[in-house]
């Protein structure tokens, strides 16, 4: 498991900044923190060696890429080996409809995220991506009407502002 990183106020507040808009320039992000935007830039950038940013990118919406259709896939792997984890991953990941991949504890295996033209394109998904693999044991579909994104994340004890 992942060492935490020490963070003072600063570094929380440029943490919120960012994840509100990670286009904020370090002119605009010094000036609501209160520092310089030289001290700016070297914080973000330490934030960045130390792993507590990964990266930056851009969301967009599948409906207006003709994929207006969202769900969420359990599978359950058999046999659940570690020789099968790595490959199945790999494919699922690889798949364009795939969103996200999540390995879980329980009943079910992973539960995957995926974006999808229609209902037609989700059921050739499921039958011919997940359930036509020999290692797929069972997929549940739960078609997702709405989502919401959540606040920025913070390090435990760190109240939402």
């Amino acid at each position: 498991m992942a060492e935490s990183v020490v963070l003072d106020p600063v570094d929380l507040h440029l943490l919120r900044l960012l994840q509100n808009d990670a286009r904020t320039t370090y002119r605009d992000l010094a000036a609501q923190v209160g520092v310089a935007p030289s001290t700016c830039l070297d914080r973000v950038a330490r934030l960045r060696r130390s792993g507590v940013i990964l990266g930056h990118r851009l969301r967009l919406d599948p409906a207006k890429l003709g994929r207006g259709l969202q769900a969420l896939l359990s599978v359950q792997v058999r046999p659940h080996r570690r020789e099968l984890v790595g490959p199945f991953v790999e494919r699922i990941r690889a798949l364009p409809e795939a969103r996200t991949v999540f390995h879980l504890t329980g009943p079910d295996d992973y539960l995957v995220h995926v974006a999808v033209a229609d209902m037609a394109d989700l059921q050739r998904l499921v039958l011919d991506e997940f359930t036509a693999r020999r290692e797929v044991a069972r997929v549940e579909t739960r078609l997702v009407f709405q989502q919401w994104e959540c606040g920025p994340l913070l390090p435990p004890g760190h109240a939402r502002s």
